[in-house]
């Protein structure tokens, strides 16, 4: 009866009532599409991170100086092959390494040509990667071992030396002037952070491409090295990865490094709670209109007591008890800020999912974000709603029938 009694009052004026929840449909909504894109931005984050490989560092060369200048960290060979040896068999932090050698090269098939990238890699490098094949198989250490002339191939380049869907495996290829054999081809990895096409890539044994691509420097190495850490170990193996290196090149205890270690898992956890952060920033100042909604709700009700004085009397002098027009002013309230958070939902999802298909930003709705939502929308009807309705149900029934 009471809960009838208070959905005829919201009904009766309907457009004050939009308008009262219209404060708790923007919060809740965007509370909705502000979290939905954090969330979208932290996994696609997460994933171009996992794209580049699984506890993962990157062992670089050193700076080159010339004439005052001096240039970034690769600009100037200090790797060797034996500290490449010294990593793989000294370090049990390390469970894979891999060198990387890279050079700008056009492929020739029989009636197409690409320029892409061209790395000498290992075997172990698909591992590292974690980039399993679509077709065909990896080279294996007996074609590192006699330098031979295979290739696996990326999926940008497949399609556009043979066309979309196409299997060249067994097919000839030219790398430079050396001809090469496909051997495989790599799953579909897309793109990295910064936009680059990781499928834009060719892959061929790193003694192939020292040997017969890029030229070598010896006992030094022309490019950089993967190195997979065990699981959740990358912290440490880098600090056994410095001690190993600044030993093996007789770097003094005060010396610079001539070499650079990245940590993936570092950047992808700074990049992960720089998202966070903003996310949780957005989230707040959705927040607030929720609560400013929340106030509105109040005021609204308080006009509605003073509106309906006359009313609130007649029910108390027909038998209604405070309790009563407390709990009627109260689902008033509740049904309201429920309502409000409801409509708020749709239109979070709406705005999140034409975000996405129109403007491609990537959103991930959270189920529990969506519970929470409507919960503290309720919560903020019970707690702005609670005044109005103690204060009709500590009216007098005289006075009120008196008020006009």
């Amino acid at each position: 009866m009471t809960f009838r009694v208070a959905v005829r009052a919201i009904v009766r004026n309907g457009l004050r009532s939009f308008l009262t929840t219209l404060g708790i449909i923007i919060g809740v909504g965007a509370v909705i599409a502000m979290m939905a894109i954090g969330a979208g931005a932290k996994a696609r984050v997460e994933q171009a991170f996992a794209a580049m490989g699984t506890d993962l560092l990157i062992l670089l060369p050193g700076s080159s100086s010339a004439s005052g200048v001096r240039g970034g960290f690769g600009s100037q060979p200090t790797l060797t092959w034996d500290d490449l040896a010294a990593i793989r068999t000294e370090l049990p932090m390390v469970k894979n390494a891999s060198p990387q050698l890279r050079s700008n090269q056009p492929i020739v098939s029989e009636d197409q040509n690409w320029t892409t990238s061209v790395y000498g890699v290992a075997t172990e490098y698909f591992d590292i990667r974690s980039w399993p094949m679509s077709s065909g198989a990896i080279f294996t250490d007996a074609d590192i071992d006699s330098s031979a002339k295979v290739v696996v191939l990326g999926q940008t380049v497949v399609d556009k030396l043979y066309g979309a869907n196409a299997n060249p495996v067994g097919q000839m290829v030219r790398i430079g002037v050396n001809p090469f054999r496909i051997v495989g081809v790599a799953n579909r990895k897309g793109q990295s952070s910064s936009g680059t096409d990781y499928d834009d890539a060719a892959f061929i044994p790193f003694t192939t491409h020292a040997h017969k691509i890029q030229g070598g420097l010896g006992k030094y190495m022309n490019g950089q090295v993967y190195i997979q850490t065990q699981p959740g170990m990358t912290t440490r193996a880098q600090a056994d990865v410095t001690g190993l290196m600044r030993d093996r090149h007789k770097i003094p205890p005060s010396g610079d490094d001539d070499f650079s270690i990245r940590n993936l898992s570092e950047i992808a956890s700074s990049q992960a709670e720089s998202t966070d952060t903003i996310t949780t920033l957005l989230a707040c100042v959705a927040l607030v209109s929720l609560v400013v909604g929340g106030i509105g709700i109040m005021n609204i009700m308080l006009v509605s007591v003073t509106e309906r004085t006359r009313e609130i009397g007649v029910r108390m002098a027909l038998g209604a008890k405070p309790m009563n027009i407390l709990s009627q002013f109260l689902i008033e309230a509740l049904t309201l800020s429920i309502t409000g958070g409801l409509i708020g939902v749709a239109s979070g999802v709406g705005v999140a999912l034409l975000l996405t298909v129109k403007y491609q930003w990537p959103t991930l709705l959270q189920p529990e974000v969506i519970v929470v939502s409507v919960g503290f929308s309720a919560f903020v009807g019970v707690v702005f709603g609670l005044y109005p309705a103690w204060k009709a149900s500590q009216l007098d029934p005289i006075d009120a029938l008196r008020y006009e």
